[in-house]
């Protein structure tokens, strides 16, 4: 069966993103290459890729859409991702809630949104309401 092992998130700013990454999930990440930086998200490796600062000549660009993290304490995270300099999600799709504040969605699942400094758009799913399909 296929397994998800790694997901790129772009930093045009190695050394910020490690600093704001391991700030918001609580976890110490590892410098893999000179624009590498990854972060073991439960044998997921989510993984700060600055490309440039990587030799390949070319500026990140932020992922066109969100990713997805589950957390134990979503408001400790949601505390950590505001003090971290993320920018609230902004809002409020018709049934959905709004996208920047802790709400219950309508799938179940227990979230909010966050923009990173690098345009990378976040969301933080509490794990206890992570909902398969």
């Amino acid at each position: 069966m296929p397994q998800l092992f790694r997901v790129l998130i772009p930093v045009p700013d190695i050394e910020a993103a490690a600093v704001f990454y391991e700030r918001v999930l609580s976890v110490r990440g590892k410098r893999v290459s000179p624009g590498r930086h990854y972060f073991d998200c439960d044998g997921t490796i989510l993984a700060c890729f600055d490309p440039e600062a990587d030799g390949e000549g070319r500026i990140a660009t932020p992922n066109p859409e969100a990713i997805y993290i589950s957390v134990a304490d979503i408001e400790e995270t949601y505390r950590l991702a505001k003090e971290a300099g993320a920018r609230l999600g902004e809002g409020s799709p018709p049934g959905v809630g709004p996208l920047g504040e802790i709400h219950e969605r309508p799938w179940g699942e227990t979230s909010f949104y966050v923009i990173d400094p690098f345009g990378n758009e976040v969301c933080f799913v509490a794990e206890a309401t992570v909902f398969r399909g």
